[in-house]
């Protein structure tokens, strides 16, 4: 099942039942950092307080809420709209399961590399409604030392130490874990109604995966050019899509329908 909507996000959330959605992927539009062909002017705290609170109302029991933000820099200094952002949705009864860094790699902010270091990192705060129900971490983080036996002692409840291996000895894998920081560079569309800020689409793959199971519903209240819509569709989800701007929302129904 696929439902996209054209039109505000807090308008039409209203028509979503509770507790109906098992991940939220997302990056609204912060701070005015770019340009929606003009929507981003009606964007502010008025409007993410209400998108936070009614995201909690939607999601279900063990549900999460991925929340890809930045800060701008205003005067000499960073807005810190994003940790507002992420205490807020503590308020709202959320948890704030994880903070993520999304390294881009690159410098692709706007700023002056004359003050300070360039800034290439995005925030992905990973919000929980209790417990998440569902966590598939990705393993794809080379091991240095495949393929050697674990050694090394680690301290117990009692104060004594004793060998991570123990009796059976353990050999270290060939890839472990991956760590809470992605890097991952930026897509970039091209064309006359290319999206300003699309994000790639192994970020959205890589959280869907990570944070549903096949059948979940998938919600992105600030859709774009659809990428989460495309994620969830190839991973077998079922898929709500909001954006306000029509152009955008034709670019999105055409990616995710195609």
């Amino acid at each position: 099942m696929t439902n996209l909507m054209q039109g505000d996000c807090l308008e039409l959330m209203k028509d979503i039942p509770d507790r109906s959605v098992d991940l939220t992927v997302t990056s609204p539009p912060y701070d005015n950092l770019r340009t929606y062909n003009g929507n981003n002017e009606q964007w502010g705290k008025h409007v993410w307080r209400d998108v936070i609170a009614d995201l909690h109302r939607v999601t279900a029991d063990g549900g999460v809420v991925v929340w890809v933000v930045g800060d701008a820099t205003i005067k000499g200094s960073e807005t810190g709209t994003s940790f507002k952002q992420a205490l807020w949705a503590m308020e709202c009864g959320f948890n704030l399961h994880d903070t993520m860094i999304w390294n881009k790699g690159g410098f692709s902010a706007v700023g002056s590399l004359q003050s300070r270091y360039a800034p290439v990192f995005e925030y992905m705060f990973i919000f929980s409604k209790g417990k998440p129900k569902t966590f598939k971490p990705i393993k794809d983080r080379k091991n240095k030392h495949s393929g050697s036996t674990i050694h090394g002692t680690i301290r117990g409840d009692n104060g004594g130490t004793f060998p991570v291996s123990g009796k059976n000895k353990k050999i270290i894998r060939d890839f472990g874990q991956r760590f809470n920081v992605w890097e991952l560079f930026p897509h970039r569309q091209r064309g006359a109604n290319a999206h300003p800020a699309p994000f790639p689409y192994q970020l959205a793959q890589d959280h869907v995966f990570s944070w549903s199971n096949e059948g979940d519903t998938i919600l992105d209240p600030f859709m774009g050019s659809g990428t989460t819509g495309v994620a969830a569709k190839n991973l077998n989800r079922k898929f709500i899509g909001i954006e306000l701007d029509e152009e955008y929302f034709q670019i999105a129904k055409g990616r995710i329908n195609d």
